[in-house]
């Protein structure tokens, strides 16, 4: 039996890898890609937002578990920190925090690592990895060589990027960042965040006080990992905020619901809003062992009796139901290794 991979995702659910290998020092990637059998391998980081199939991987599956983070000034404030991929993105907010380095403060609190954090460009209260990116280093399979690409290259959108819209081709190893040496945060721009930070929007806390508060609202929001009860087994939201055309944003407003523009500036509804609109709920029991988060409804949780598979459909269900009451496709969050 090798390497399960519910031992390594948030849902716990998975099968066996036909080959298991874990990258954890920078200086031997090259022997991780020599030893590597068959097709390209799918990267696993902290396993927070994978669905892994029931049967297992049929091909090799590669952990990356390096860790490091590294500055250089580069003048005006500025100071240019290179993370390796395997070092939790949670950690790369504290440290620059810590250093009194401002430019990641809102992303405390999102689970996995900093080499996945480009793939789908994490973001929270404005703030987004692509903001602050300026290079990955990446293996890219296709060509059998190590790049660099900044990050006109990356392609970032909403919760994209070319690691995302092309699974496989790259593997990242490191992630360099442009942050700023300040006292203060970025400004306030989200209402909740203000009134959680006790500040008028368009502020700028303290950083330390910024980044604890973003954590804090986060937890109480049901927006973090928790270590026990019923929503430990989840991949945090279940579905991206859906983009609209302005009629359809003119017919969700008209029923109450949430709309925004995204950085792009692409309009978007609310993923857990349309769900709460079909009926869903918090607590609420999709399929066997899978179940809204007791906190949530956008999350999605598995439970005693839950496979992969039934995960899947009833991540299908629920986007299925929302098509049909409102015409606004919904799509999945977490992501399913490509078959080999």
């Amino acid at each position: 039996m090798g390497e399960l991979l519910a031992d390594h995702t948030t849902l716990r659910l998975g099968g066996a890898a036909d080959q298991w290998l874990t990258h954890t020092s920078p200086d031997a990637w090259h022997e991780v890609v020599r030893a590597v059998e068959g097709p390209r391998p799918f990267i696993l980081g902290g396993g927070s937002n994978t669905l892994a199939p029931d049967d297992g991987h049929p091909g090799p599956v590669v952990r990356m578990a390096t860790r490091g983070i590294t500055a250089r000034a580069v003048g005006d404030g500025r100071v240019e920190v290179t993370v390796q991929a395997g070092e939790p993105l949670a950690d790369l907010v504290a440290w620059a925090v810590a250093e009194g380095l401002s430019g990641v403060e809102y992303l405390g609190g999102i689970p996995g690592t900093t080499g996945a954090a480009p793939v789908q460009n994490a973001g929270a209260y404005g703030q987004q990895i692509a903001d602050r990116l300026t290079a990955v280093t990446a293996w890219d399979w296709q060509h059998g060589r190590t790049v660099r690409l900044d990050a006109a290259a990356c392609r970032f959108r909403y919760r994209s990027s070319v690691f995302k819209v092309q699974p496989g081709r790259w593997t990242i190893l490191s992630v360099t960042l442009r942050l700023v040496r300040s006292g203060r945060a970025a400004p306030v721009g989200y209402g909740h965040l203000a009134q959680a930070l006790n500040v008028p929007l368009g502020a700028r806390p303290l950083l330390t006080e910024a980044a604890a508060g973003v954590v804090a609202d986060r937890r109480a929001r049901g927006l973090t990992l928790p270590v026990q009860g019923p929503d430990v087994r989840q991949a945090g939201s279940a579905f991206l905020n859906p983009p609209v055309t302005e009629q359809k944003a003119e017919t969700v407003r008209a029923t109450g619901g949430p709309i925004y523009r995204d950085a792009d500036g692409v309009l978007r509804a609310s993923a857990g809003w349309l769900l709460e609109h079909c009926g869903y709920g918090p607590g609420w029991r999709v399929a066997p062992g899978v179940y809204c988060s007791t906190r949530r409804t956008l999350t999605v949780t598995a439970r005693d009796g839950a496979t992969a598979a039934g995960f899947a459909a009833a991540l299908r269900t629920m986007a299925t139901q929302v098509a049909e009451s409102t015409g606004i496709e919904l799509r999945p969050e977490p992501v399913q290794p490509a078959r080999a």
